[in-house]
Parts: C-alpha cells; sequence; structure tokens
C-alpha cells in the first residue's frame, strides 16, 4: 500500500500537565498521518476513553494524579496486546521497563519529557512503538556504558553502537544511514550481538525488543 493511502496512525495522549499535554497533541495534530482522538489528563479518564480499537499507540506521562503510567499501560495491554505506549517522564527511569510482565514487554518506550520536545525523536519513537519495537530515550542512552563482566563488555564498540540505535527504534537500514556504512554490515553486526547476549535472532521472538532490554538490564552510568 502506498503510504499516503493508509489510514493515520490513531493517538491518544495521557498527561496531566495542561499545557505540556496542549503542546503534544497541538504538535501530533499537524502530522496528516497521525489523528489524535483522545487527549486526556487522568489514568481515570484514560480508561474509560482508550476501548479496545480506539487508539493504536498512547503517549503516556509516567507520573499522573490518580496512578502509574506503567500500572496503567500494563492494564491497557492486557486487553489490547498491539497496542504501542510510550511512556514520557521528568525523571530517568528507564530501567522501569525491566519489570514489565514478559507477554505485555512489546511496543514500549521511554522519552524524557525534555528529550519530547524535540519533533523528530517524539515522533520517530511514537511510529516506533507503533510497530511493536521497544524505544528508549537517546539522550539517555549515551550515558550508558556495559557492566563488567556481563555479556554486554563483550561486545566492540562498533557493535555497542549498533546496538544503542538499535534500541532507539532505528530500522537497519536507518542504522545504517547513521553510521556511514552498508545495511548488510549492520546485519552482521546485529548477529554477532544477539550472538554475543544468547539472543534468538527468529522475528517472531521480538529480538530486538530482548536486546533493547538486555541493553538496560547489563549496563549502567557511564
Amino acid at each position: 500500500m502506498n503510504p499516503a493511502d493508509r489510514p493515520p496512525l490513531r493517538v491518544a495522549v495521557v498527561e496531566d500537565q495542561p499545557l505540556y499535554r496542549a503542546m503534544l497533541t497541538r504538535t501530533l495534530a499537524e502530522h496528516s498521518d497521525l489523528q489524535v482522538v483522545a487527549s486526556v489528563g487522568t489514568a481515570a479518564e484514560a480508561r474509560d476513553v482508550l476501548q479496545p480499537g480506539v487508539v493504536e499507540v498512547v503517549l503516556l506521562d509516567l507520573d499522573l494524579p490518580d496512578g502509574n503510567g506503567i500500572a496503567l499501560g500494563v492494564q491497557l495491554r492486557r486487553t489490547q496486546p498491539r497496542l504501542g505506549i510510550l511512556l514520557l517522564s521528568v525523571h530517568d527511569a528507564m530501567d522501569l521497563l525491566l519489570d514489565l510482565p514478559r507477554d505485555v514487554s512489546r511496543g514500549w518506550g521511554y522519552l524524557s519529557k525534555t528529550t519530547a520536545t524535540s519533533e523528530p525523536m517524539l515522533l520517530d519513537a511514537l511510529r516506533a512503538a507503533a510497530r511493536g519495537q521497544a524505544v528508549l530515550d537517546p539522550a539517555l542512552l549515551d550515558r550508558l556504558r556495559p557492566r563488567r563482566g556481563t555479556a554486554m563488555s563483550r561486545l566492540t564498540d562498533r557493535q555497542f553502537e549498533v546496538l544503542r540505535l538499535l534500541a532507539q527504534g532505528l530500522s537497519n537500514a536507518g542504522i545504517g544511514d547513521r553510521l556511514v556504512i552498508t545495511e548488510k554490515s549492520v546485519q552482521n553486526h546485529v548477529r554477532a550481538i544477539y550472538a554475543t547476549l544468547g539472543i534468538d535472532a527468529d522475528p517472531d521472538h521480538n529480538s530486538r525488543v530482548q536486546a533493547t532490554l538486555r541493553l538496560l538490564a547489563d549496563t549502567g552510568p557511564a
């Protein structure tokens, strides 16, 4: 299908700060391939509005006045397995994604609210979450280094660089463009990363999600 013929991606914004919620809604509404169908400020409102089939991806504040964004996201995913969720927070709390139940770990992303003010980063992360990818904040990823003694520490510098870009939701082609290498070279690096980390390369096993979560588990601040 021609991208221009696809229906717009249906998005909900769940954010308790009215000005920030309005900014997000306005930014998304400027793009014809996105449709903001709900914009609410509490977990209770989100549960009422976000019935199965209403939206495909949710921008979700981690700290809501009447609940926790992750708990709300897990609840939504129990009834909507393909729903993408992009968490927003003022805190560096990406490691909370490691506590997600395995059956709902697909299609979550995390951006700081500072990073989310960058329109390209927000849109890329939102679309990647909608595709079922695990997406992490690039600014926060830049601070991470492999922990000694982990399989992550056995990656080469180039492989670790590829993994961080993969965790930002970039495709192999996108990683190649960023690093100015061929897509075939990226594929070889990704296979080597999976082998070193002991990750099944079968696409049906959400290998990229597993690799992203391993990146969180086996790294720490530089």
